[in-house]
Protein backbone atom coordinates (compact mmCIF):
# COMPACT_ATOMS: atom_id res chain seq x y z
CA UNK A 1 0.00 0.00 0.00
CA UNK A 2 1.22 3.56 -0.62
CA UNK A 3 3.05 5.03 2.53
CA UNK A 4 2.57 7.51 4.99
CA UNK A 5 6.29 9.11 5.69
CA UNK A 6 6.00 10.23 10.25
CA UNK A 7 6.16 13.76 10.39
CA UNK A 8 9.60 13.46 12.74
CA UNK A 9 11.24 12.29 9.52
CA UNK A 10 13.97 14.32 7.70
CA UNK A 11 13.20 14.04 4.23
CA UNK A 12 15.50 16.47 1.75
CA UNK A 13 17.46 15.29 -1.17
CA UNK A 14 19.92 13.58 1.04
CA UNK A 15 17.48 10.89 1.57
CA UNK A 16 15.34 10.29 4.52
CA UNK A 17 16.61 9.69 8.39
CA UNK A 18 15.63 10.11 11.72
CA UNK A 19 16.28 7.95 15.08
CA UNK A 20 16.17 4.73 15.51
CA UNK A 21 12.70 3.08 16.88
CA UNK A 22 11.15 6.35 16.02
CA UNK A 23 10.38 7.02 13.79
CA UNK A 24 12.95 4.30 11.86
CA UNK A 25 12.17 0.67 12.60
CA UNK A 26 12.88 -2.22 9.86
CA UNK A 27 8.86 -2.32 8.61
CA UNK A 28 9.38 1.26 8.11
CA UNK A 29 12.72 0.72 6.00
CA UNK A 30 11.55 -2.64 4.08
CA UNK A 31 8.24 -0.33 2.64
CA UNK A 32 10.81 2.43 1.64
CA UNK A 33 13.30 -0.01 -0.39
CA UNK A 34 10.18 -1.86 -1.57
CA UNK A 35 8.77 1.44 -2.92
CA UNK A 36 12.35 1.99 -4.13
CA UNK A 37 13.01 -0.62 -6.36
CA UNK A 38 9.48 -0.64 -8.17
CA UNK A 39 10.34 3.03 -8.67
CA UNK A 40 14.24 2.49 -10.17
CA UNK A 41 12.38 -0.10 -12.74
CA UNK A 42 9.81 2.40 -13.24
CA UNK A 43 13.01 5.25 -14.22
CA UNK A 44 15.91 2.88 -15.96
CA UNK A 45 16.63 -0.38 -17.32
CA UNK A 46 15.65 -2.78 -14.75
CA UNK A 47 19.74 -3.53 -13.57
CA UNK A 48 20.58 -4.32 -9.92
CA UNK A 49 20.22 -2.47 -6.68
CA UNK A 50 23.41 -2.12 -4.75
CA UNK A 51 23.17 -1.80 -1.45
CA UNK A 52 25.81 -0.49 1.60
CA UNK A 53 26.04 0.57 5.19
CA UNK A 54 28.37 2.12 7.72
CA UNK A 55 28.97 0.77 10.96
CA UNK A 56 26.03 1.56 13.34
CA UNK A 57 25.00 -0.86 15.31
CA UNK A 58 21.74 -0.22 14.27
CA UNK A 59 23.22 -0.87 10.45
CA UNK A 60 22.92 -5.11 10.32
CA UNK A 61 19.28 -4.72 10.89
CA UNK A 62 18.27 -2.13 8.35
CA UNK A 63 20.35 -4.15 5.95
CA UNK A 64 18.06 -6.90 6.26
CA UNK A 65 14.89 -5.25 6.31
CA UNK A 66 16.02 -3.24 2.87
CA UNK A 67 17.28 -6.19 1.16
CA UNK A 68 13.66 -8.43 2.19
CA UNK A 69 11.97 -5.10 0.82
CA UNK A 70 14.16 -4.79 -2.48
CA UNK A 71 13.28 -8.81 -3.04
CA UNK A 72 9.93 -8.21 -2.49
CA UNK A 73 9.48 -6.83 -5.55
CA UNK A 74 11.51 -8.48 -7.66
CA UNK A 75 14.45 -6.50 -7.25
CA UNK A 76 18.41 -8.06 -7.78
CA UNK A 77 20.54 -7.22 -4.77
CA UNK A 78 23.92 -6.38 -4.56
CA UNK A 79 25.26 -6.57 -1.40
CA UNK A 80 28.38 -4.85 -0.47
CA UNK A 81 28.20 -5.04 3.22
CA UNK A 82 30.17 -2.04 5.71
CA UNK A 83 31.98 0.28 2.87
CA UNK A 84 32.70 3.94 3.32
CA UNK A 85 29.53 5.70 0.89
CA UNK A 86 31.41 6.79 -2.18
CA UNK A 87 32.27 3.19 -2.57
CA UNK A 88 29.07 2.05 -2.93
CA UNK A 89 28.09 5.11 -5.21
CA UNK A 90 31.27 4.03 -7.58
CA UNK A 91 30.08 0.99 -7.57
CA UNK A 92 26.66 1.82 -8.99
CA UNK A 93 28.55 3.43 -11.34
CA UNK A 94 30.91 1.48 -12.67
CA UNK A 95 28.88 -1.95 -12.35
CA UNK A 96 25.87 -0.17 -14.51
CA UNK A 97 23.47 -0.68 -11.88
CA UNK A 98 20.28 0.49 -11.67
CA UNK A 99 20.83 2.20 -8.56
CA UNK A 100 21.97 1.74 -5.17
CA UNK A 101 20.83 2.13 -1.13
CA UNK A 102 23.28 3.35 1.32
CA UNK A 103 22.42 2.53 5.05
CA UNK A 104 24.04 5.87 6.95
CA UNK A 105 23.17 8.97 8.54
CA UNK A 106 26.65 10.18 7.86
CA UNK A 107 27.01 12.47 10.73
CA UNK A 108 24.56 12.15 12.82
CA UNK A 109 24.50 10.55 16.71
CA UNK A 110 24.57 6.86 17.18
CA UNK A 111 20.94 6.74 17.61
CA UNK A 112 20.06 8.08 14.23
CA UNK A 113 20.01 6.27 10.66
CA UNK A 114 18.85 6.92 7.35
CA UNK A 115 18.92 5.50 3.63
CA UNK A 116 20.49 7.84 0.85
CA UNK A 117 18.85 7.08 -2.12
CA UNK A 118 21.35 6.65 -5.05
CA UNK A 119 20.76 6.80 -9.53
CA UNK A 120 22.32 4.37 -11.85
CA UNK A 121 24.67 7.20 -12.56
CA UNK A 122 26.13 6.97 -8.84
CA UNK A 123 25.18 10.25 -7.76
CA UNK A 124 22.34 11.08 -5.56
CA UNK A 125 18.69 11.69 -6.21
CA UNK A 126 18.33 15.06 -7.24
CA UNK A 127 15.55 17.31 -6.82
CA UNK A 128 13.22 16.81 -9.54
CA UNK A 129 13.60 12.70 -9.11
CA UNK A 130 13.36 12.91 -5.70
CA UNK A 131 10.30 14.84 -5.84
CA UNK A 132 8.38 11.84 -8.48
CA UNK A 133 10.04 8.87 -5.57
CA UNK A 134 7.77 10.71 -2.96
CA UNK A 135 4.78 11.18 -4.76
CA UNK A 136 5.17 7.33 -5.72
CA UNK A 137 5.50 6.38 -2.60
CA UNK A 138 2.17 8.21 -1.36
CA UNK A 139 0.38 6.94 -4.44
CA UNK A 140 1.59 3.71 -5.84
CA UNK A 141 1.22 0.16 -4.05
CA UNK A 142 4.71 -1.49 -5.39
CA UNK A 143 4.37 -4.43 -7.22
CA UNK A 144 5.32 -7.80 -4.69
CA UNK A 145 7.16 -10.54 -6.86
CA UNK A 146 5.86 -14.21 -7.04
CA UNK A 147 7.89 -16.62 -5.05
CA UNK A 148 9.88 -17.83 -8.45
CA UNK A 149 10.62 -14.52 -9.02
CA UNK A 150 12.87 -13.50 -6.15
CA UNK A 151 15.90 -13.37 -6.72
CA UNK A 152 19.01 -14.31 -4.84
CA UNK A 153 21.24 -11.88 -3.37
CA UNK A 154 24.82 -11.51 -4.24
CA UNK A 155 27.65 -10.43 -2.29
CA UNK A 156 30.24 -8.05 -3.14
CA UNK A 157 33.27 -7.78 -0.88
CA UNK A 158 35.60 -6.49 -3.32
CA UNK A 159 34.45 -2.65 -4.14
CA UNK A 160 36.39 -0.82 -1.98
CA UNK A 161 39.76 -2.81 -3.64
CA UNK A 162 38.33 -1.33 -6.73
CA UNK A 163 38.06 2.33 -5.22
CA UNK A 164 40.78 2.12 -3.62
CA UNK A 165 43.17 1.21 -7.46
CA UNK A 166 40.91 3.77 -8.66
CA UNK A 167 42.56 6.29 -6.22
CA UNK A 168 46.05 5.05 -6.67
CA UNK A 169 45.98 5.05 -10.36
CA UNK A 170 44.74 9.01 -10.36
CA UNK A 171 48.01 10.76 -12.48
CA UNK A 172 47.17 13.59 -9.80
CA UNK A 173 48.79 11.10 -7.08
CA UNK A 174 52.49 10.33 -7.07
CA UNK A 175 52.50 7.17 -5.26
CA UNK A 176 55.94 6.89 -5.42
CA UNK A 177 56.54 10.54 -4.09
CA UNK A 178 54.23 9.40 -1.15
CA UNK A 179 56.05 7.01 -0.19
CA UNK A 180 59.51 8.03 0.15
CA UNK A 181 58.44 10.86 2.54
CA UNK A 182 56.86 8.41 5.01
CA UNK A 183 54.54 10.24 6.30
CA UNK A 184 53.50 10.04 9.80
CA UNK A 185 49.89 10.02 10.47
CA UNK A 186 47.69 10.38 12.61
CA UNK A 187 43.73 9.32 12.03
CA UNK A 188 40.28 9.56 14.10
CA UNK A 189 38.03 7.43 12.20
CA UNK A 190 35.59 7.53 15.57
CA UNK A 191 34.43 3.81 14.97
CA UNK A 192 32.90 4.16 11.53
CA UNK A 193 33.24 2.68 8.63
CA UNK A 194 36.54 4.19 7.88
CA UNK A 195 39.01 2.43 10.45
CA UNK A 196 39.66 -0.85 7.52
CA UNK A 197 39.48 1.23 4.52
CA UNK A 198 42.07 4.74 5.80
CA UNK A 199 44.48 2.43 7.37
CA UNK A 200 44.79 0.69 4.11
CA UNK A 201 44.81 3.68 1.82
CA UNK A 202 47.61 5.13 3.82
CA UNK A 203 49.55 1.98 4.32
CA UNK A 204 49.49 1.70 0.31
CA UNK A 205 50.84 5.18 0.54
CA UNK A 206 53.22 4.07 2.76
CA UNK A 207 52.36 6.61 6.01
CA UNK A 208 53.19 5.62 9.19
CA UNK A 209 49.68 5.63 10.99
CA UNK A 210 48.91 6.39 14.62
CA UNK A 211 45.48 6.07 15.22
CA UNK A 212 41.96 6.53 17.54
CA UNK A 213 38.57 5.30 16.91
CA UNK A 214 39.29 2.62 14.38
CA UNK A 215 36.74 -0.35 15.89
CA UNK A 216 34.00 0.12 13.24
CA UNK A 217 31.50 -1.24 16.32
CA UNK A 218 29.25 1.76 15.53
CA UNK A 219 29.57 3.02 18.80
CA UNK A 220 30.71 6.65 18.72
CA UNK A 221 33.27 8.04 21.30
CA UNK A 222 32.42 11.22 20.29
CA UNK A 223 30.34 13.54 18.45
CA UNK A 224 30.96 12.08 14.89
CA UNK A 225 30.59 15.44 12.74
CA UNK A 226 34.57 15.62 12.44
CA UNK A 227 33.80 19.70 12.98
CA UNK A 228 37.25 21.24 14.98
CA UNK A 229 35.28 21.48 18.13
CA UNK A 230 34.69 17.40 18.47
CA UNK A 231 38.45 17.05 17.63
CA UNK A 232 40.47 17.56 20.74
CA UNK A 233 42.17 13.84 21.60
CA UNK A 234 43.03 13.88 17.85
CA UNK A 235 45.02 17.37 18.34
CA UNK A 236 46.33 15.77 21.19
CA UNK A 237 47.78 12.45 19.57
CA UNK A 238 49.02 14.72 16.55
CA UNK A 239 50.97 16.42 19.17
CA UNK A 240 52.01 12.80 21.39
CA UNK A 241 53.12 11.50 18.29
CA UNK A 242 54.44 13.93 16.24
CA UNK A 243 52.54 13.11 13.49
CA UNK A 244 52.67 15.70 10.27
CA UNK A 245 49.22 15.94 9.89
CA UNK A 246 46.24 14.30 11.19
CA UNK A 247 42.97 13.02 9.38
CA UNK A 248 39.55 12.20 10.57
CA UNK A 249 36.69 11.16 8.80
CA UNK A 250 32.98 11.08 9.39
CA UNK A 251 31.06 7.51 9.77
CA UNK A 252 30.18 6.60 6.51
CA UNK A 253 33.66 8.16 4.84
CA UNK A 254 33.00 10.54 2.83
CA UNK A 255 33.89 14.37 4.74
CA UNK A 256 37.91 14.68 5.67
CA UNK A 257 38.63 16.89 8.47
CA UNK A 258 42.44 18.08 8.98
CA UNK A 259 44.99 18.85 11.85
CA UNK A 260 48.24 20.84 11.13
CA UNK A 261 51.57 19.40 12.94
CA UNK A 262 51.26 21.81 15.63
CA UNK A 263 47.96 20.22 16.76
CA UNK A 264 45.77 22.58 16.11
CA UNK A 265 42.57 21.41 14.21
CA UNK A 266 42.37 23.53 10.79
CA UNK A 267 38.43 22.65 10.40
CA UNK A 268 37.25 21.17 7.03
CA UNK A 269 37.01 24.14 5.18
CA UNK A 270 40.93 23.94 4.14
CA UNK A 271 40.56 19.79 2.87
CA UNK A 272 38.77 21.51 -0.21
CA UNK A 273 40.98 24.32 -0.91
CA UNK A 274 44.05 21.81 -0.22
CA UNK A 275 43.11 19.36 -2.88
CA UNK A 276 41.59 22.03 -5.23
CA UNK A 277 45.09 23.18 -5.71
CA UNK A 278 46.41 19.75 -6.47
CA UNK A 279 44.35 19.41 -9.60
CA UNK A 280 44.42 23.14 -10.46
CA UNK A 281 48.07 22.85 -10.43
CA UNK A 282 48.09 20.25 -13.17
CA UNK A 283 44.82 20.15 -14.68
CA UNK A 284 43.50 24.22 -14.57
CA UNK A 285 39.54 24.19 -14.87
CA UNK A 286 36.22 25.58 -13.33
CA UNK A 287 35.53 25.06 -9.68
CA UNK A 288 32.10 24.18 -8.08
CA UNK A 289 31.78 24.58 -4.48
CA UNK A 290 28.13 25.29 -2.25
CA UNK A 291 27.34 28.54 -0.92
CA UNK A 292 28.76 27.49 2.74
CA UNK A 293 31.76 27.14 1.84
CA UNK A 294 34.67 29.20 2.66
CA UNK A 295 36.61 32.34 0.82
CA UNK A 296 39.60 30.67 0.66
CA UNK A 297 38.50 28.97 -2.56
CA UNK A 298 37.70 31.25 -4.34
CA UNK A 299 41.54 33.29 -3.54
CA UNK A 300 43.03 29.47 -4.52
CA UNK A 301 40.82 29.70 -7.75
CA UNK A 302 41.71 33.46 -8.61
CA UNK A 303 45.24 32.07 -8.11
CA UNK A 304 45.11 29.47 -10.63
CA UNK A 305 42.90 32.10 -12.91
CA UNK A 306 39.95 30.20 -13.34
CA UNK A 307 36.10 30.40 -12.39
CA UNK A 308 34.65 28.97 -8.67
CA UNK A 309 30.68 28.64 -9.21
CA UNK A 310 28.54 28.09 -6.01
CA UNK A 311 25.50 25.60 -6.03
CA UNK A 312 23.32 25.60 -3.01
CA UNK A 313 24.10 22.94 -0.03
CA UNK A 314 23.72 18.81 -0.82
CA UNK A 315 26.07 16.77 -2.70
CA UNK A 316 23.64 16.39 -5.53
CA UNK A 317 23.48 20.25 -6.02
CA UNK A 318 27.03 20.35 -6.07
CA UNK A 319 27.65 17.26 -8.30
CA UNK A 320 24.97 18.79 -11.07
CA UNK A 321 26.24 22.01 -11.53
CA UNK A 322 30.08 20.50 -11.97
CA UNK A 323 28.81 18.50 -14.92
CA UNK A 324 26.90 21.63 -16.36
CA UNK A 325 30.28 23.56 -15.81
CA UNK A 326 32.46 20.84 -17.08
CA UNK A 327 34.52 21.66 -13.24
CA UNK A 328 37.25 19.51 -12.81
CA UNK A 329 37.25 19.89 -9.10
CA UNK A 330 34.40 20.69 -6.54
CA UNK A 331 33.05 19.82 -3.69
CA UNK A 332 31.69 20.93 -0.35
CA UNK A 333 33.55 23.28 2.42
CA UNK A 334 32.37 19.98 4.98
CA UNK A 335 35.51 18.35 3.91
CA UNK A 336 34.10 17.05 0.74
CA UNK A 337 35.89 16.82 -2.46
CA UNK A 338 34.66 15.67 -5.52
CA UNK A 339 36.97 14.85 -8.25
CA UNK A 340 35.04 14.20 -11.56
CA UNK A 341 38.33 11.96 -12.81
CA UNK A 342 37.29 9.54 -10.49
CA UNK A 343 33.48 9.68 -9.70
CA UNK A 344 30.91 13.10 -9.17
CA UNK A 345 30.91 12.07 -5.62
CA UNK A 346 32.10 13.44 -1.59
CA UNK A 347 35.25 11.02 -0.90
CA UNK A 348 37.70 11.23 1.86
CA UNK A 349 39.90 8.50 0.76
CA UNK A 350 40.23 10.61 -2.13
CA UNK A 351 40.44 13.51 -0.46
CA UNK A 352 43.37 12.10 2.18
CA UNK A 353 45.48 11.16 -0.74
CA UNK A 354 45.08 14.36 -2.32
CA UNK A 355 46.29 16.00 1.12
CA UNK A 356 49.55 14.21 1.01
CA UNK A 357 50.21 15.39 -2.44
CA UNK A 358 49.77 18.96 -1.46
CA UNK A 359 51.99 18.35 0.84
CA UNK A 360 54.63 16.89 -1.23
CA UNK A 361 53.92 19.60 -3.04
CA UNK A 362 54.48 22.70 -1.21
CA UNK A 363 57.33 20.92 0.81
CA UNK A 364 56.14 21.11 4.05
CA UNK A 365 53.24 20.50 6.46
CA UNK A 366 49.58 21.67 7.16
CA UNK A 367 50.56 25.14 8.50
CA UNK A 368 52.86 26.42 5.09
CA UNK A 369 50.48 25.04 3.14
CA UNK A 370 47.39 27.01 4.55
CA UNK A 371 49.87 30.18 4.96
CA UNK A 372 50.16 30.36 0.96
CA UNK A 373 46.74 31.38 1.29
CA UNK A 374 44.74 34.47 3.25
CA UNK A 375 43.39 33.60 6.89
CA UNK A 376 39.53 33.87 7.89
CA UNK A 377 37.64 32.87 10.49
CA UNK A 378 34.76 30.64 10.21
CA UNK A 379 31.74 30.08 12.82
CA UNK A 380 28.69 27.89 12.40
CA UNK A 381 25.82 27.55 14.21
CA UNK A 382 22.68 25.33 14.71
CA UNK A 383 19.27 26.89 16.26
CA UNK A 384 16.01 25.97 16.36
CA UNK A 385 13.86 27.85 14.73
CA UNK A 386 10.18 27.62 13.19
CA UNK A 387 10.78 26.97 9.15
CA UNK A 388 7.73 28.58 8.63
CA UNK A 389 9.05 31.60 10.09
CA UNK A 390 11.91 31.66 7.71
CA UNK A 391 10.98 33.49 4.81
CA UNK A 392 10.17 36.67 7.34
CA UNK A 393 13.37 36.25 8.97
CA UNK A 394 15.01 36.43 5.38
CA UNK A 395 13.10 39.63 4.69
CA UNK A 396 13.45 40.74 7.93
CA UNK A 397 17.85 39.77 7.93
CA UNK A 398 17.90 41.64 4.36
CA UNK A 399 16.48 45.06 5.76
CA UNK A 400 18.30 44.92 8.37
CA UNK A 401 22.09 44.23 6.95
CA UNK A 402 22.37 46.31 3.91
CA UNK A 403 24.95 46.71 1.26
CA UNK A 404 25.32 42.90 0.47
CA UNK A 405 24.80 41.01 -2.44
CA UNK A 406 22.34 38.58 -2.04
CA UNK A 407 21.40 35.26 -3.23
CA UNK A 408 18.15 33.22 -2.52
CA UNK A 409 18.92 29.98 -4.08
CA UNK A 410 19.40 28.25 -0.87
CA UNK A 411 18.03 30.28 2.15
CA UNK A 412 19.17 33.49 2.33
CA UNK A 413 22.96 34.67 1.71
CA UNK A 414 24.61 37.95 1.80
CA UNK A 415 27.97 38.60 0.94
CA UNK A 416 30.49 42.13 1.59
CA UNK A 417 33.14 41.48 -0.75
CA UNK A 418 35.01 44.68 -0.17
CA UNK A 419 34.67 43.42 3.95
CA UNK A 420 35.78 39.52 2.88
CA UNK A 421 32.31 38.66 4.73
CA UNK A 422 29.30 36.56 4.40
CA UNK A 423 26.30 35.16 5.71
CA UNK A 424 24.03 32.01 5.06
CA UNK A 425 21.06 31.38 7.08
CA UNK A 426 19.30 27.98 5.51
CA UNK A 427 17.42 25.40 6.85
CA UNK A 428 19.43 21.80 7.44
CA UNK A 429 18.78 19.27 5.27
CA UNK A 430 19.54 16.54 7.68
CA UNK A 431 18.69 17.69 11.48
CA UNK A 432 15.68 19.84 12.35
CA UNK A 433 17.83 22.79 13.10
CA UNK A 434 18.76 26.03 10.73
CA UNK A 435 21.93 26.63 10.11
CA UNK A 436 23.80 29.74 10.90
CA UNK A 437 27.31 30.40 9.11
CA UNK A 438 29.75 33.46 8.75
CA UNK A 439 32.97 34.22 7.76
CA UNK A 440 34.91 37.16 8.19
CA UNK A 441 38.77 37.97 8.19
CA UNK A 442 39.14 37.60 12.00
CA UNK A 443 36.75 35.34 14.83
CA UNK A 444 35.85 38.40 16.24
CA UNK A 445 34.35 40.12 13.28
CA UNK A 446 32.52 36.60 12.75
CA UNK A 447 31.04 36.53 15.82
CA UNK A 448 29.77 39.29 16.51
CA UNK A 449 28.08 39.61 12.77
CA UNK A 450 26.58 35.48 14.03
CA UNK A 451 25.40 37.00 17.53
CA UNK A 452 23.70 39.87 16.15
CA UNK A 453 22.21 37.81 13.34
CA UNK A 454 21.09 35.36 15.97
CA UNK A 455 19.61 38.20 18.16
CA UNK A 456 17.37 39.21 15.27
CA UNK A 457 15.99 36.06 14.63
CA UNK A 458 15.33 35.67 18.16
CA UNK A 459 13.03 38.43 17.74
CA UNK A 460 10.96 37.04 14.66
CA UNK A 461 9.27 34.58 16.98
Amino acid sequence: MPITLPPNLMVSVSGVRGRVGDPLTPELMSQIAAAFGSFMRTESAGGPIYIGRDSRVSGPMFSRAVISGLQSVGARVVDLGMVPTPTLLLAVEQEEASGGIVITASHNPADWNALKLVTGEGVFLAKEQSERFHHFLAQEDPQRASWDLIEPVIEDREAWQRHLSGILALPEVDVGAIKRRGIRVALDCVNGAGGPVMTELLSELGCIVEAIGMNPDGRFPRDPEPTAANLTELCTLVRDTGSEVGFAVDPDVDRLSLVDETGRAMGEDLTLAFAASVILMRNPGPVVTNLSTSQVLDDVADAFSVPLTRAPVGEINVAQQMMIEGAVVGGEGNGGVILPALHYTRDAPLAAALILQHLIDVGGPPSVAAARWPSYSIVKEKIRFPREALPRAYEMLEGDLDDAIVDHSDGLRLTWKNRSTWLHVRPSGTEPVVRLIVEAPDEGQARALLDHVAGLLEGVV
